[in-house]
């Protein structure tokens, strides 16, 4: 039976069971996973020739590989053959992959070089030769996208105004490049991918699911999002939007405070910045990086880069790396002690979010109140100068964005 997503999805609240219903999985899979824009890895990941790294598109298993003319490219880990994993190892250095079921071989950039026994396939002009590359793919600042569909919005379109964060990102570095180097972590959840994208999104929650470790570390991030904050949320469209913070380091008007320190505890990496940029270092350095949620699964949290993939309806995993800006080597040592210390083994900040997904999802299976509430600030909402929605710190803007492309791309009454 089709569901009525149109029934499910208001502007100021959701229907519990697109949570916890596997046939609503089902139609994310094919619909979002599948059909849009996802991001995949990072450039930086495959930084030389014969490089590969196993990643997901959705519950598709894909290798992303860098050939010898230093193309990236994305290919189903399936034999095209009789179907066997052709590459069983998470990461490393392969020109070729050699299916171990009956020795089929494929360059790194998909085609078939090799397989035993040929007079078995003499006159076969049907027969495959090649692995199967993913329809489209395409990168900005490093930073992979794939789309198992044939067509659709270019990645530009799909970005929008989201591009320009990761434009961003690059600035901070002096040579304007971001390298995802300092290896993943990965954490298993058991709560449904979009509770996670949510919480990436909500200032409402930080001062008190994060309260005990803002108030042991004196940290000021608490304050970035209570109600005097003149941060806003905004709603960059096709589901992203960010958690802007620069009104409020403008207003402070200090250099890296964003990242908790001063230039003179980094000051190779302030030279290196004035040197690249001149007078439009000291902006850089005062408004920092984003805090942006690109639609479906990544999201940027200043000094550390979340992917979220989805397993079923209740279960999922994030993973978690220290953003590395090329050229900064004494803040890069510093974003991986960070990024340790809130998302790490022991690392508090993520322990706290987790906590927070999983009884989230443990109390969607009670039958009452069947509706989650999105409406904080829904009142107050605003457009700024590009025509964006935005909202206060605290606003549930971008959910609201998040809900409003998700019920556009899902099936809707009367179709099919």
């Amino acid at each position: 039976m089709a569901i009525d997503y149109e029934a499910l999805i208001r502007r100021d609240r959701v229907h519990g069971s697109l949570y916890t219903d596997p046939s609503v999985f089902a139609d994310e899979l094919e619909r979002i996973w599948y059909r849009t824009w996802v991001f995949v890895g990072h450039a930086s990941e495959v930084a030389t020739p014969g490089d590969f790294v196993r990643k997901k598109v959705g519950l598709q298993d894909v290798i992303m590989t860098r050939d010898d003319d230093g193309a990236v490219h994305l290919l189903f880990n399936r034999c095209a053959h009789r179907g066997n994993l052709v590459c069983l190892e998470s990461r490393g250095s392969a020109r070729a992959f050699q299916c171990p079921y009956h020795g089929w071989t494929y360059r790194n950039s998909g085609e078939l070089i090799g397989y035993p026994f040929r007079q078995g396939y003499e006159g076969n002009d049907a027969m495959p030769t090649q692995l199967a590359a993913v329809p489209r793919v395409d990168a900005r600042h490093g930073f992979v996208f794939a789309s198992l569909a044939d067509d659709g919005p270019t990645l530009d379109e799909h970005l929008g105004p989201a591009s320009a964060e990761l434009e961003r990102l690059a600035r901070l570095s002096p040579e304007g490049e971001v390298e995802l180097t300092a290896g993943w972590l990965q954490h298993q959840t058991a709560a449904n991918w979009k509770l996670l994208v949510e919480n990436e999104t909500d200032g409402y929650h930080p001062q008190f699911v994060h309260g005990s470790i803002f108030s042991v570390t004196g940290s000021p991030i608490g304050e970035l999002y209570g109600e005097q904050s003149t941060a806003v949320t905004r709603d960059l469209g096709h589901g992203h939007s960010e958690n802007d913070l620069r009104p409020e380091f403008r207003r402070l008007g200090e250099p890296m405070r964003w990242f908790g320190t001063t230039p003179s505890r980094v000051p190779d990496y302030v030279a290196r910045m004035h040197d690249a940029y001149g007078d439009a270092a000291e902006e850089i350095l005062v408004e920092g990086a984003p805090h942006v949620m690109i639609f479906p699964n990544l999201f940027i949290a200043e000094i550390q880069v979340f992917v979220i993939q989805p397993i079923s309806a209740s279960e999922c995993v994030q993973h978690s790396t220290a953003v590395q800006l090329k050229g900064a080597p004494d803040l890069n040592a510093r974003m991986v002690q960070q990024c340790m210390g809130s998302v790490g083994p022991a690392g508090m900040l993520l322990a706290d979010d987790t906590e927070m997904y999983e009884r989230n999802q443990r109390g969607l299976a009670l039958a009452q109140p069947e509706w989650l509430d999105l409406s904080r600030g829904l009142h107050r909402e605003q457009v700024d100068e590009r025509g964006l929605t935005i909202g206060a710190a605290t606003d549930e803007t971008g959910m609201r964005g998040f809900w409003s492309h998700y019920r556009s791309l899902m099936p809707h009454a009367g179709e099919g």
